[in-house]
């Protein structure tokens, strides 16, 4: 899975303001070794895959492994406890417990926040080992947002690449489980150029699979069709690939073992994409019911991603559109909000995914933005947390087991007086992180710079 892996460094805790029973529980809450669990109980929990909350919910967790999980009437074993431990190390009835969110669509080599356009073009001026070292400091203001996992969506300076790295190799600093497909493949002349590198270098479509694998790449990212003129509403480019083409890539990449996700809009190249049997489709603005029907029986997730579209109706000035154009931005969120709501109906894999990085979508916290979108389109709290947690944990093929709340999972949750099934904006609100051993202290104004 991933070879030898370099014991884990447990950072320093930092304090809770968080009592139980009048104690601060910012110890008790992290396992003092894997023979010394923490036994705790809270009042709702949400394991990422059902469809309900559980109530008064136990949960038994060393450093790295969740042990027990429990609702009601259900209580731990004597042997998974520390020796005559009978009652929970902390009882947290007003707390709701979550998996550590899962952000799909990310790209990591970029600066999300920044609007000013010269700004973002000299920032991609700089040299990759630059870029590395502003993606790297990301990493741990993720965790305390609550990311807990990310699927990079491809860069050309093997930036997603050398994260990716870092997570295998066992990372001395906090960071989320990270994997990266590298560059992108599109082709010559064609949209991709500024996160991909052309399929026109190798002779073959296997090839150019065999090279992204060499270089490192978790699974394989295409570029089937451009983006949306937003001027004229709606994708103006035919597709670069045809059905034959991304059905050659994917066809190879899964001989390899690799899954793979395409960039599309417009319903031709999402059509492309679908009959080509990509793993998931990313974006997927204009996207039709005939083709939601045929990705759920396919099995092919979606990636909605509303976030750099909304960002550019809510700095419309900034971003210079005129009313007409603000207007055709409106109606597409509008049909997307639809299409969202019907995938939801007919069964589709729904896994979200902000596209941070892209114009305006800060890292972690445009995460919680698409979050809110999805809310806002008419999706019910409990079904979007599945599509950040659960959802994508079963469907995109991670190498950990990440984003539920289970035995054996990866001990990695979120902790929060401010329930998200009431109201997904309760996610910006104070809570405790937990991440293999690390407290991260609720932050009401968590630090943002360079996200």
């Amino acid at each position: 899975m991933q070879g030898s892996v370099k014991p884990k460094r447990f950072w320093s805790c930092v304090k809770l303001s968080v009592e139980t029973q009048g104690r601060s529980i910012s110890k008790l809450l992290v396992p003092e070794s894997p023979d010394n669990p923490v036994w705790i109980r809270v009042g709702k929990c949400l394991d990422g895959t059902s469809a309900a909350p559980c109530s008064d919910c136990h949960l038994v967790y060393n450093p790295d492994r969740i042990l027990f999980i429990g609702g009601a009437g259900e209580e731990p074993s004597s042997e998974l406890l520390k020796p005559g431990q009978n009652a929970p190390d902390a009882v947290l009835d007003d707390y709701t417990i979550l998996p550590g969110l899962i952000e799909a669509h990310a790209h990591l080599f970029l600066e999300g926040a920044e609007l000013d356009f010269e700004k973002r073009k000299a920032y991609l001026e700089q040299s990759p080992e630059d870029l590395l070292r502003q993606a790297r400091n990301r990493l741990e203001k993720l965790l305390r947002i609550g990311v807990m996992t990310v699927r990079d969506a491809g860069d050309k300076d093997g930036v997603g690449l050398a994260l990716s790295a870092d997570y295998k190799a066992g990372r001395s600093f906090p960071m989320p489980y990270l994997d990266s497909p590298g560059a992108a493949i599109h082709h010559q002349g064609r949209y991709g150029s500024f996160m991909g590198r052309p399929l026109e270098e190798f002779e073959t479509p296997e090839e150019c699979v065999d090279d992204r694998i060499r270089r490192g790449a978790d699974r394989i990212k295409l570029i089937p069709t451009g983006i949306i003129n937003f001027e004229q509403g709606k994708v103006t480019a035919k597709p670069q690939m045809d059905v034959e083409e991304v059905r050659e890539l994917v066809d190879s990449a899964h001989s390899r073992g690799k899954q793979t996700f395409a960039h599309a809009s417009g319903d031709d190249g999402i059509e492309n994409a679908i009959e080509g049997g990509v793993d998931s489709v990313e974006h997927g603005f204009f996207i039709r019911d005939d083709q939601l029907a045929r990705m759920r029986d396919r099995d092919i997730a979606w990636v909605p991603t509303f976030t750099p579209v909304q960002v550019q109706v809510d700095h419309a000035d900034r971003m210079g559109w005129n009313e007409e154009t603000v207007g055709h931005l409106k109606r597409i969120l509008d049909a997307h909000s639809e299409s969202l709501l019907k995938a939801h109906e007919m069964g589709v894999t729904v896994i979200a995914g902000s596209d941070a990085g892209s114009c305006g979508v800060a890292h972690g916290l445009g995460f919680l933005a698409e979050l809110e979108r999805m809310e806002a389109a008419g999706v019910a709290p409990i079904d979007i947390l599945r599509s950040a947690t659960g959802a994508p944990a079963g469907r995109l093929g991670f190498h950990d087991p990440i984003g539920t709340l289970r035995p054996g999972a990866k001990a990695r949750f979120i902790l929060t007086r401010h329930s998200p099934v009431e109201s997904i904006r309760n996610l910006r609100k104070e809570k405790v992180c937990y991440f293999d051993g690390v407290v991260f202290e609720p932050e009401c104004d968590p630090p943002t710079e360079g996200l």
